[in-house]
């Protein structure tokens, strides 16, 4: 597993020995691993468990519920191996602040941190949930974040594009940017994407990579591709 490298492979596929041996190969190139319900609700915590033994692995189930449930939730990540899992910001100041006294407890066991999800990468102007369309989506990713940083969370997901601004409000924020593409790369639903460099350098602390690398002819050398892109040719 690469040290410091902050390009986490977005496992999304719906094989676990198909997905455990990708990770296990690409992992001299990446920082961790990404499990979203897809392979989470087939597979179960035994599979986040193995996946574990290979490196960090962020939980992406963007849990969004009564307070108790989404406690409960995290617990349960922590439980089956996960360094990060990922909630909605927008479930409110009084659960975000629930969550960060119950981040602070996991975390004096073995390092964890909670992601709040602002807006995701998908949405653009023109296809944003109606109840947003007051807002820009900077504005509202900026009111996001201004709850996270009132609670003591640290963990921001958002767009790598408006890192830069963000981190001017938020300095002390861990910012996780999906949506991340080298030029060559196709879009698809991504919206709002950037490339891995210049995410780093706008501030980002760690990108999610997941068809570029995934649905690739060669996995593993896509994966040495974003590696070489932000470490050059070195190992």
């Amino acid at each position: 597993m690469a040290q410091n490298n902050p390009i986490f492979l977005a496992l999304d596929l719906d094989s676990a020995d198909r997905a455990l041996e990708l990770a296990k190969s690409c992992s001299p190139y990446v920082g961790g691993f990404k499990v979203g319900p897809r392979l989470g609700l087939k597979y179960g915590e035994d599979f986040i468990a193995r996946l574990s033994e290979l490196g960090q692995v962020f939980v992406d189930f963007k849990f969004y519920d009564i307070p108790n449930t989404m406690l409960s939730s995290l617990r349960a990540s922590f439980a089956a191996g996960a360094s990060y899992a990922t909630i909605h910001a927008q479930c409110g100041l009084e659960t975000l602040k629930q969550i960060r006294e119950l981040e602070q407890e996991l975390g004096s066991v073995r390092p964890f941190t909670v992601l709040a999800v602002t807006v995701l990468t998908s949405y653009s102007k023109s296809n944003r949930p109606s109840l947003w369309r007051e807002l820009s989506i900077t504005d509202q990713v900026r009111l996001l974040v201004e709850d996270v940083k009132e609670s003591g969370l640290h963990g921001v997901v958002c767009s790598a594009q408006e890192v830069s601004k963000l981190k001017e409000q938020f300095p002390e924020g861990f910012f996780v940017t999906p949506g991340i593409r080298k030029p060559d790369d196709a879009g698809g639903d991504q919206k709002r994407i950037m490339g891995p460099k210049e995410a780093v350098d706008a501030g980002s602390d760690l990108l999610v990579v997941g068809r570029p690398i995934v649905d690739a002819q060669d996995p593993v050398a896509a994966a040495k591709a974003y590696y070489e892109t932000l470490f050059g040719g070195a190992e």
